[in-house]
């Protein structure tokens, strides 16, 4: 694998030039992974992208560099020690660097020269490919998609012009995925609430969940769907639940912030028994935190969220593959079981892209409500029942009516006081749980069946835990073994007791102060870790990082 920072001032079309190069080496056949680094400014400051590409498969970033397009000198200064011996540093010659690694390119001059200085990306491009070893056969092509018409001959011009500045450096590597796809994490939820057949999504903008309204606003008219933008986050939810009530797919998102906002009407969710999907993208808090940085700090928080106690389901997406699965199988348990299942991504997950083989939608199933009629009998759309389900129907699609209350009420949905019904309801709703505990999906277990340490994750943490464990058994072969949560509230608990009960250390691995996880599992199972692996300063951690905090020991 090799690994190219793209960094600068933001303004200076990072996002751009990182965008147009992984898709340039997607298209050249290799799997890529970019993890985006940015701050919360539109200009200025010190931003970045990491893009690891090869011929494996590849699950998370690296700071590790073969390569640095630095757009300032900021950039070589802040990551110059992060090269490998063999590294290079490709910059404009107005850059004061004197650095040894430096290849200097009058990148700006060539670009005015072709008549557009925006065109100097596509040259540090052209050279990029180059030093890779990468031939120009499927550059033309790929272009067509990135540039508009009127630019594309000037930045092919400009992507040959950088190819012939430099000599190859590195050895070529073959690639074989170039019909895969490329994608954030965000569009892989907004594909799988598509594919599961949503109709309507209301959110208020917050960073880092903006992504995903963004990414279905574009494919709203396409897909025939409604997308509203909300003026406040409570309004967002409730729009959403009033939406679901009247028979659409729903679902709404924010980051945590905006998720206390939504905290009440997530418990009408749960009481009214109207089917909800909520994404929650976190970033790092309390308040507005760090908005563009990344963590796994709302896990207890979403678990209890809202007043009383209801049923609900939490699920953390672990990549860009499982974020699609997950949010349709999201829509289907909603509306099964009638009750709020929200998502846990988070920035790091949210923003990067990478290459994911293309999505099977030959099984999708997601549940649909009663039928138009009732036919046994009087509709109570509380019934009580054995697993606490009830019959729903939609009002204006049956002739029965359709009640629905935030306040306590019985089977008709008509508002008690009844000490005797109120317990006859809080019953029939927590008995849901014992159904959905039969459909809990047990975390993934990674590594060689005879090892003595385990490392425990959820969600974001997948892809550095599953490198770890990988760097860690080629030294000590067999050694080491993970388990990533993905469904964590209910908590599976089966594969967890066997691999613990095997374990001669325990570790786990939160993006967190706390080791929200790591608690949740002590309450629910009486399992207690040996040591805590926490990061929680707003950057993701790496494989390397964890194979490093292992090896050191200590607490954390």
């Amino acid at each position: 694998m090799y690994n190219i920072l793209v960094g600068g001032a933001a303004g200076q079309g990072i996002d751009t030039t990182a965008a147009n190069l992984e898709m340039l080496l997607k298209k050249a056949g290799y799997y890529v992974f970019t993890m985006r680094d940015f701050m919360s400014r539109v200009r200025g400051g010190h931003n970045f992208s990491i893009i690891r590409f090869g011929n494996e498969p590849i699950f998370s970033h690296s700071a590790k560099l073969d390569g640095i397009i630095a757009l300032d000198d900021d950039t070589v200064e802040i990551h110059n020690k992060e090269l490998n011996k063999d590294g290079f540093i490709l910059c404009d010659t107005k850059l004061k660097t004197e650095n040894e690694k430096a290849i200097k390119l009058n990148m700006d001059s060539m670009a005015k020269e072709l008549g557009n200085p925006k065109v100097s990306g596509s040259i540090a491009i052209g050279a990029v490919l180059k030093l890779f070893g990468i031939g120009l056969g499927h550059v033309d092509e790929t272009m067509k998609h990135l540039v508009k018409e009127a630019y594309l001959e000037m930045n092919l011009k400009a992507v040959r012009i950088g190819y012939e500045s430099v000599d190859t450096r590195f050895k070529s590597l073959e690639g074989i995925t170039g019909d895969y796809m490329i994608l954030s994490g965000s569009k892989a939820v907004g594909l799988g609430a598509l594919a599961a057949g949503l109709k309507f999504y209301s959110a208020y903008p917050m960073s880092p969940s903006t992504a995903v309204m963004e990414f279905l606003a574009s494919k709203s008219v396409e897909a025939g769907i409604v997308v509203e933008q909300a003026e406040d986050e409570i309004a967002g939810i409730n729009m959403a639940i009033g939406a679901s009530f009247a028979g659409a797919r729903a679902m709404t998102g924010t980051s945590g912030g905006g998720f206390c906002l939504k905290v009440e009407a997530l418990g009408l969710s749960g009481i009214a028994e109207i089917p909800l999907v909520v994404i929650d993208v976190q970033r790092p808090g309390p308040a507005t935190g760090l908005p563009t940085r990344t963590e796994q700090s709302d896990l207890k928080f979403v678990i209890s969220a809202a007043q009383g106690e209801f049923p609900r389901m939490v699920i953390a997406l672990r990549n860009h593959k499982d974020a699609f699965y997950q949010t349709i199988r999201a829509f289907d348990l909603a509306e099964r079981y009638q009750i709020p299942v929200i998502l846990l991504s988070d920035q790091y997950l949210g923003d990067s892209t990478a290459t994911v083989e293309p999505y099977d939608l030959s099984d999708i199933q997601v549940a649909e409500p009663c039928g138009e009629e009732y036919k046994e009998g009087e509709y109570l759309r509380y019934k009580i029942t054995e697993y606490g389900i009830s019959p729903r129907l939609i009002p204006g699609k049956t002739k029965n009516l359709v009640s629905a209350d935030s306040d306590e009420h019985d089977e008709r949905g008509f508002i008690i006081e009844s000490s005797e019904e109120r317990i006859q309801m809080m019953d029939k709703r927590m008995r849901k749980l014992d159904k959905l505990m039969e459909e809990l999906q047990e975390p993934e277990f990674i590594g060689g069946e005879s090892f003595d340490t385990l490392l425990v994750g959820w969600g974001s943490t997948y892809g550095p835990i599953k490198e770890a464990v990988g760097v860690l058994n080629e030294k000590e072969p067999g050694k080491y073994g993970a388990l990533i949560f993905g469904d964590v509230f209910p908590l599976p608990k089966k594969l967890l007791i066997e691999k613990a009960t095997q374990a001669k250390q325990l570790i786990n691995i939160e993006q967190n102060a706390t080791g929200q996880l790591g608690g949740l599992i002590r309450e629910q199972t009486g399992i207690v870790f040996d040591r805590s692996i926490l990061k929680y300063d707003g950057r993701q951690i790496s494989g390397e990082e964890i194979v490093e905090r292992i090896q050191q020991g200590g607490a954390q």
